[in-house]
Order: structure tokens, then sequence, then C-alpha cells
């Protein structure tokens, strides 16, 4: 039997990602969010247009997202009501977070100079993925009843932030042997956040999947479809 119901979030769960931006001094900003989805090498992300992460973006245009395994569990709870913005917006003190602005150090996480844009990658993180912002889009308040915010500095819009993946690191122990550049979803285990709690996958595959069975070569855009693989 199903019911109608109205929860305050919509997160039946997405991987959490571990954002790194710079601030306008040159130092390091991290903040945990887990409102993300990927296509092709492109990546949609929500932000909060009052947090520190999303004005350090809208300035410089680049970032890097890195994706904590199970294991890094403990980096986004250490992060999770920290704030890098000073002084903090009404919403932010109403939840409970606090200024830090050595994020890095307070979460126990280690950074590394990135190939192509300025943010650091997470040493930590099994998967990094250097970004630059392609386009900006204002979410949400098409239906005043369904509105999140007025979008004031107090009570900030919504903002969909679309990035393009320039670069992808991995660590060697989660490739396919002889596929550099297949990841094998066996040894990845993401770390997942649903309604608001940490998970993981499960164990095991639960079924053989059709799509699959489709060449991940097949997927790549190519600009001379005639050099597209042939399944």
């Amino acid at each position: 039997m199903h019911t109608t119901t109205e929860p305050s979030i919509l997160y039946f769960g997405t991987p959490v990602v571990l954002i790194t931006t710079r601030n306008e001094d040159g130092t390091t900003n991290v903040a945990p969010m887990s409102s993300s989805w990927f296509l092709g090498w492109g990546c949609m992300i929500g932000l909060n247009s009052g947090s520190q992460t999303t004005l350090n973006l809208l300035r410089e245009r680049e970032c890097v997202l890195n994706l904590p395994s199970v294991e890094q569990a403990y980096a986004p709870n250490r992060l999770a009501r920290l704030t890098g913005r000073y002084p903090l917006t009404a919403d932010k003190v109403a939840m409970g977070y606090r200024y830090e602005k050595d994020k890095l150090g307070a979460a126990g996480l280690t950074d590394m100079r990135s190939d192509v844009v300025k943010p650091p990658r997470i040493v930590e993180c099994p998967i990094q993925l250097e970004a630059v912002v392609q386009a900006t889009h204002r979410f949400g308040g098409f239906e005043p009843e369904r509105a999140y915010n007025t979008g004031t500095s107090d009570d900030p819009l919504v903002l969909a932030v679309e990035l393009k993946i320039l670069r992808v690191h991995a660590e060697e122990s989660l490739l396919v042997p002889g596929k550099k550049n297949h990841i094998d979803p066996d040894k990845w285990k993401p770390l997942l956040m649903s309604f608001a709690q940490y998970y993981g996958l499960a164990p095991d595959r639960i079924v053989p999947s059709r799509l699959a069975e489709i060449p991940e070569e097949m997927y790549r855009p190519y600009e001379d479809m005639s050099k597209r693989p042939i399944a």
C-alpha cells in the first residue's frame, strides 16, 4: 500500500562530494555536498548561493570534486556544520554552524596540487575530478508555495552549477587490470547520502546489468563519429 507523503528533502541517495575551491586570499575551502549528478564528462551540482563555496566558484570558475569512499566517512561528518564564510548567514546560525578558516585541517585532510585548475585535490579521496564552471542556473522558486527562499543575503536562493570535468584522477587499485581508462565498479565503494544519513553500496552486485553489456567506450564523445567503437 502507498500513502501520500511530503518529506522536507528528497535525498533518495546520491554520492557525497568534498568540493575544494579557492578563497579570495588564495587559501583552500572544502565543503561536503551531495546534490550532484553526472552525464558523460559533465556534472550538475546544487548549492546555496550564500555559501563560501558558491562565492568562490562564481569568482574563480573552477573547483575539484573529490569523491570519498566509505573509508573517508569521517571527513564529511567533521565538515558538516562548519562554514568558511564570515559573518555567518542567518540560516547557518539557526542550524548550529560555526566559522572555520582551516577546514582541511579541521577534517584531517591533506591537499595536493591539481594538474589544470588552481584548487587542490584531496589526497585521501580515491577519485578526484578537476572541473570548470560552464553555466549557472537559478533553481526553484517557480511556484511561490514551493520557493526555497527569497534570494536575500540572509536567505539566499539555490543555484544549479553546470561543470565540465577536465581531468579525472583515480587510485590505481580501482582500475580494471590492463584497462587504464576503466574504473572497476566492484572495487569502487562510494560514500552515499540518503535522507541526510551516510551509506555504502551493497557488498555484491544484485543482478547482472544488461546495460553494462554495452562497451563503456560507446559512451565516450567522439568528434569523428566513424571512430566510435562498434558494439
